[in-house]
């Protein structure tokens, strides 16, 4: 029997390919210098303000590597500035005004990326952020490590 290509893995950086893509060549069509792992620090930072990067990962749900990450490329490309916080580790994390001219042609970008995803959605049948969420739902209350194991050890009761 062949083994199955289709693992969730593989469909999932397909799906991630797919979106990232295609949202990305928006941004570039629309002429910014912007990616789309940008938006969910971006909009944290317009609805709480300047902030620490721990605060960013809490607001986001994102790792602190990959916030540190993210902001180190935001800031490369003007969108963000960093300044010293009251602990000589911690950094704040603001919008800059280069940031803020941008954000009328973002938010249009944003608009666009929403009318996709509803017509994705129509085509599922579902909201795919509604998957996702029952998906990640369902792994925190029991992690894929823990579906391993209990695969993986015989059948309990079994002679």
């Amino acid at each position: 029997m062949p083994h199955s290509l289709q693992t969730h893995g593989v469909l999932l950086r397909r799906l991630i390919d797919h979106l990232d893509g295609a949202v990305g060549q928006s941004y570039v069509d629309a002429g910014l210098d912007y990616r789309p792992r940008f938006t969910p620090i971006l909009r944290a930072l317009l609805n709480h303000g300047p902030t620490t990067l721990r605060a960013l990962s809490r607001q986001t749900g994102v790792s602190h590597s990959a916030v540190s990450q993210t902001i180190t490329q935001m800031a490369a490309r003007g969108w963000v500035s960093l300044e010293a916080g009251t602990d000589a580790r911690e950094r704040i994390v603001a919008l800059t005004p280069f940031a803020m001219k941008q954000l009328p042609r973002l938010e249009q970008c944003w608009a666009a990326t929403e009318a996709a995803s509803r017509s994705l959605d129509e085509d599922l049948g579902q909201p795919l952020a509604d998957v996702l969420i029952r998906a990640l739902e369902a792994l925190e209350r029991r992690p894929l490590a823990d579906r391993l194991a209990e695969a993986s050890s015989p059948a309990s009761g079994a002679d």
